[in-house]
């Protein structure tokens, strides 16, 4: 038995280092799974207090990787359009649009363009008349949405090495 659960959180793990790079896979909540299984065998002792405290920081980072984008693109100046753009692209990223990039690329470029959209959305509402002055401002809301994506990426990548490096290591 402990072969086939070792197997499966190997699996597991697999998977949640995928998932934190591509779209449509949740890569913590994998790795998670992954260090629960490897609980159950002989050969890894797993805490109570190990499994809540890695299963919290899991969900943390499966939900801040939702909200850094938004984050990031207010931070970078970018108005409520230009926010809801972004969550508006992330979400599209993850249906696999049909045009443009998929995948990886697609989960960084949807949040942008849809910034970028948004605060374009914004200053035409707005009524401004400079759009040289429009399209830098959009653009650089639209790159703290990649600098969010990339956050979260690296985020979600960091929990999903360091679990089975727990596991392989205790």
């Amino acid at each position: 038995m402990d072969i086939f659960l070792s197997l499966m959180a190997a699996l597991c793990f697999a998977i949640g280092i995928a998932g934190s790079l591509l779209p449509g896979l949740p890569g913590p909540p994998f790795s998670w799974l992954g260090l629960l299984l490897a609980g159950f065998t002989s050969r890894f002792d797993s805490s109570p207090t190990l499994l809540l405290v890695t299963a919290s920081v899991a969900v943390l980072i499966t939900v801040m990787d939702i909200i850094i984008p938004s984050l990031t693109t207010k931070r970078f100046g970018g108005s409520k359009y230009g926010v809801w753009g972004c969550n508006l692209g992330l979400v599209l990223s993850l249906f696999g649009l049909p045009f443009g990039p998929t995948g990886l690329l697609g989960m960084a470029f949807w949040p942008f363009v849809g910034a970028v959209v948004g605060e374009l959305i914004h200053s035409k509402i707005k009524n401004q008349k400079s759009e040289i002055k429009t399209l830098p401002s959009a653009l650089k809301a639209g790159c703290g949405a990649f600098v969010g994506f990339l956050s979260g990426t690296f985020l979600k990548f960091a929990y999903a090495v360091a679990i089975p490096i727990v596991v392989i290591f205790s």
